[in-house]
Parts: C-alpha cells; sequence; structure tokens
C-alpha cells in the first residue's frame, strides 16, 4: 500500500532529508516528486520554500476478530456470585432519659445581727482663740493735684499771600522819573528786557524794584550784580543835584531775603561766640551787608562788632565784652 507525504525546506536537499527522518527510511526506498522551487526573493520579501512528495510503500493492516464472539473457555466458567448481605436486626429505640430534679438546698440559718456599737461621744469643740486685732490702715498722704493742662498755644494762621505790588506813573520831571529813565537805559545795555518801577519809601530814601522775567543774572552771585547797578545809580543821580539822595535797587525781593538770612547768620555766631568765650572774624561782606550785621547785634548783651581790613575784603568782627 502505497503512501506520500508533502515535506518543505529551504532547499529540495533539506526537504527530502526531512521526510526521511520523519519516515525512518533510505532514500532507495521512497520516491520524491517536486512540487515547488525554492525561491529566495528580494531583501527577504517574496520569499518561497522548497516543496516535495515523497511517496513509499506501507504494510496493509491485520484485520481484527469480531469483538462480539466469546471463546468458549469465558462461557463455560460461570461468573461467582456476589455476597448477599444479611438483614440487621432492628435495635430498640432508646427511651429519652427524664431529668433529674435537683435537690433543693436547705435555707441556712441567717447569722445574728450584730448588735450597733454605741457611739462615742463627740469631742465638744475647743474655743477659738481670740484673733488679733488688724492693724489699723494708715491714712494715705492726700495726692498732689493733678497739673493743669496749659491751654495749647494758637497755632499760628498761614501768612497771607502778598499781592503784587501796585506801582503808580512817575510825574514827569520827577526825581522818581529821572532815576527810572537811568536804570532803563542801562538794563538796554546789559540786553535786558525788566522794567525798573522807582517809589519813594518814608525814610526818605528811593527804591526801584525790577520786574520782569530772568532777573537772576541782574542779580549776580550774593547781589554783586545788583550792588553795581545800585552803586551807578546813585553816583548818576547825585551828580548835579544838592544833597544826599539815597536809592536802594532790588529784584524779587532780594534786598529784604537777604537781610533776614544775615540777622539769622549773625545771631547764630554771637551765641558760639558767647559760649566759647572768644572772637570770631565773618566772610568779607559789602557796606550793606556790614551794616546789617552791626544792626542784628547793636542791642545784644556782652557782644560788640567792629570791621577790619580793606574794600573789598573788609570783614566784621564780632567779639565777647564782659
Amino acid at each position: 500500500m502505497e503512501k506520500n507525504i508533502v515535506v518543505t525546506g529551504k532547499t529540495i536537499d533539506l526537504a527530502i532529508e526531512s521526510a526521511l527522518s520523519q519516515l525512518g527510511l533510505d532514500r532507495d526506498s521512497v520516491s520524491v516528486l517536486v512540487l515547488q522551487q525554492a525561491k529566495q526573493g528580494f531583501l527577504g520579501f517574496g520569499a518561497q520554500p522548497a516543496k516535495v512528495q515523497v511517496t513509499y510503500e506501507a504494510p496493509d493492516p491485520v484485520p481484527e476478530a469480531p469483538k462480539t464472539a466469546l471463546s468458549s473457555a469465558s462461557r463455560s466458567k460461570p461468573k461467582a456470585a456476589a455476597p448477599v448481605k444479611r438483614p440487621e436486626a432492628p435495635q430498640p429505640e432508646k427511651k429519652p432519659e427524664m431529668p433529674k430534679a435537683e435537690p433543693k438546698a436547705e435555707p441556712k440559718p441567717e447569722a445574728p445581727k450584730a448588735e450597733p456599737k454605741p457611739e462615742a461621744p463627740k469631742a465638744e469643740p475647743k474655743p477659738e482663740a481670740p484673733k488679733a486685732p488688724k492693724a489699723e490702715r494708715k491714712p494715705e498722704p492726700p495726692k498732689a493735684p493733678k497739673a493743669e493742662r496749659k491751654p495749647e498755644a494758637p497755632k499760628a494762621e498761614p501768612k497771607a499771600e502778598k499781592k503784587p505790588r501796585e506801582y503808580v506813573p512817575a510825574e514827569p520831571g520827577s526825581v522818581e522819573e529821572k532815576i527810572e529813565t537811568f536804570v532803563k537805559g542801562l538794563l538796554e545795555h546789559m540786553d535786558s528786557k525788566a522794567v525798573p518801577h522807582c517809589f519813594k519809601e518814608e525814610s526818605g530814601s528811593y527804591k526801584v524794584d525790577l520786574v520782569g522775567d530772568d532777573l537772576g543774572y541782574l542779580i549776580g552771585r550774593r547781589g554783586d550784580t545788583l550792588d553795581a547797578i545800585q552803586h551807578l545809580t546813585n553816583y548818576a543821580v547825585n551828580r548835579d543835584v544838592e544833597g544826599r539822595i539815597r536809592v536802594n535797587v532790588d529784584a524779587e525781593a532780594y534786598r529784604e531775603k537777604r537781610e533776614e538770612s544775615l540777622r539769622r547768620y549773625a545771631r547764630k555766631k554771637a551765641q558760639q561766640v558767647l559760649k566759647a568765650r572768644r572772637r570770631t572774624t565773618l566772610e568779607p561782606m559789602n557796606a550793606y551787608e556790614r551794616h546789617v550785621i552791626h544792626a542784628a547785634l547793636q542791642d545784644m548783651e556782652n557782644i560788640t562788632t567792629h570791621s577790619t581790613g580793606v574794600e573789598p575784603n573788609r570783614r566784621v568782627v564780632i567779639e565777647y565784652v564782659r
């Protein structure tokens, strides 16, 4: 009886060897039919193994005896009978035992109660010792009356802003007009657009206020330029006039502010002189500023002032006197 199997492998020879190893036969005992050649493919794609069909002779199968036929020996021997169990005699049922009655305990005779013992007589409270009399509080000294608060000084009211001064035009031919004409021509030579306004003060001297913008350069360092304008004005006005006319030139109230600053400076230096009891010499000043210093300290006790040096380096000396 012929049989066949189909086996694959990388090559035809490997496929045949695989089939022979499975069947346990040699090459001469089988016939081989190549079904497919092996293909390598490209980069592993499309590869196919070799496939072969191997045919071989197999022995015919032996027919088996029918299962229904039984041997004579098996028929002749009878089967042993199974042992029969004897029925057990029924056991008599046990009657449930009745619960035994527990013997009642006889009541024990009560012990005679102990008679209450007579209470001991309570100790009588001892009489308390008389307490020492409390020390009498000393009368507290009368508290000093609180100092009455001094009424607060009324706050200084804010200073009212000064209104701009109203100037009256100078009369024709008057001294005021002559001063204004001279100062105006002087300012024009200085390329200044300031306007001079002259008026007579209660002291009899004349004052000139320069009004306009950018008056800083007309004042100069420590009022040097303003002093020069004032000096020239005094010289021009007093040239052809009998007597003496005093003219003060100011701008933006510089003279007033400078005078107040000089007075504070003089008082501060005078206090230092009193404390050290040694004299001190101030910085160089013009005649007007020296005059302000002398006037500020003339009524101060133990202080005297005098000037020393030569213009323009003339100074004020503040000295302590007993």
